[in-house]
């Protein structure tokens, strides 16, 4: 396991450029971000260099956020404004060493049945189209349940619609990113989960963050989640996708308190 500060979340007392060099300070080795896409690509890449930081994960473009957009990928008359974001999105990929993306599916109405039909249909047809003309990047292009408290109308909010459609889709360069928080959010039993999704290979990214405020991690939820992983054996990178309570720094604490702090200790060559 393998923490990665997540900068469009933490340390937002420093400006965005800074926040590699921030997080370093405080033993992160891994980074992680929404959307790079205000900042030249070859920027990102060596200020992150400087620090000794490595990104691990971008969002592909989701549209107009301010507008309320929350992803291009369910959206059949935007299929096209879909395609030019993942070509930013490898673009950018390729010029940070980024090995994962998160491509966000978008909200909908959930009381149209009609357009939740299309929604879904759109969804699966540009993913196809994704793994297929990405097939030879070496990229994993991630989906991601996302609660519909803080996301209303997020057409993808359960785990199991998640595995089921890459089980459909059955494509090697797709994969889940399990958020924690969200799986608690809607779901509740986030061992249980664990244990029925974690062993089928298919989650590729995981993040976390507290309940029911997405703030610090919570020792009552975490030392079970961090023995679990540990049980399991998962490897890979967790992005700390929170919203510190005070300062990121004043809240680190969580790291050690919840056993996650031998996870800061590994690097990658």
């Amino acid at each position: 396991m393998k923490l990665a500060a997540n900068l469009s979340w933490l340390y937002t007392e420093f400006d965005f450029l800074d926040r590699m060099r921030e997080c370093a300070h405080d033993g992160f080795k891994y980074a992680e971000c929404m959307f790079p896409y205000e900042h030249c690509a070859e920027l990102l890449r060596d200020r992150a260099l400087e620090a000794g930081v490595q990104w691990v994960l971008i969002n592909a473009p989701a549209g107009d956020w301010g507008q309320g957009d929350r992803g291009l990928a369910s959206s059949p008359a935007r299929r096209n404004e879909f395609k030019r974001s993942i070509e930013v999105a490898v673009n950018y990929a390729k010029v940070l060493g980024v090995r994962k993306v998160h491509v966000l599916a978008g909200a909908v109405d959930l009381s149209d049945d009609r357009g939740m039909r299309a929604a879904w249909d759109c969804y699966e047809e540009n993913l196809l189209w994704l793994a297929s003309t990405m097939k030879n990047e070496p990229i994993d292009w991630l989906i991601e349940p996302i609660n519909r408290f803080d996301v209303p109308g997020y057409l993808l909010n359960r785990q199991a619609d998640a595995h089921e459609l890459l089980i459909r889709l059955n494509q090697p360069n797709l994969g889940v990113q399990m958020d924690l928080y969200h799986c608690l959010r809607t779901e509740g039993e986030v061992l249980k989960a664990l244990d029925r999704y974690l062993p089928s290979g298919r989650v590729k990214h995981m993040q976390l963050a507290g309940v029911p405020h997405r703030d610090e991690p919570g020792v009552n939820e975490y030392v079970a989640v961090y023995d679990r992983l540990t049980v399991l054996g998962y490897s890979g990178h967790i992005g700390c996708e929170y919203r510190p309570k005070a300062g990121t720094r004043d809240g680190l604490g969580w790291i050690r308190s919840t056993g996650f702090s031998g996870t800061m200790e590994s690097s990658e060559t």
